[in-house]
């Protein structure tokens, strides 16, 4: 089953919608939180974007942000890629083509930036977003485990 929805640039307008599914997905800051980083990006128009989905009733369903990465980005060839940061869809939304058309939103800015990648990240325990990624079209390239020691008295 597919939800028809309409996609949108994250403006000034609608970025406390932003805020409020930000905080869904990343709940360790609340929305006021969430809400000033949505507008820091908006004053980046040429390296980061954030698009909303909004179903037919016009509520916020879900979002998705993404920057330009001009460092080397794991499992990619290019410099600069677009790089998919977050992407969030409400639980009775999923499996509905929101996500779908959300990075497809991406797709085309990261192409409008000449780019030829689009990467992601998911930490390893995540089954649900891997299999999301896949389903998107994404290959996954390498695993990696991040380690640190801490070296202060």
């Amino acid at each position: 089953m597919t939800t028809a929805v309409d996609i949108r640039a994250v403006d000034a307008g609608n970025a406390a919608a932003l805020a409020e599914l930000r905080a869904q997905l990343w709940p360790e800051d609340d929305a006021s939180a969430h809400l000033g980083e949505a507008l820091d990006a908006l004053e980046r128009p040429d390296r980061a974007v954030a698009y909303l989905a909004f179903d037919a009733g016009g509520a916020a369903v879900g979002f998705v942000e993404a920057t330009l990465r001009h460092d080397y980005v794991n499992g990619t060839d290019d410099s600069p890629v677009g790089f998919l940061e977050g992407l969030y869809v409400v639980p009775a939304q999923r499996r509905r083509g929101v996500g779908r058309a959300l990075v497809a939103a991406v797709e085309d800015w990261t192409r409008g930036r000449g780019c030829a990648e689009l990467a992601s990240d998911a930490l390893l325990d995540n089954a649900a977003s891997h299999a999301a990624h896949a389903a998107y079209g994404f290959e996954e390239t390498e695993r990696v485990v991040y380690f640190r020691k801490i070296v202060r008295g």
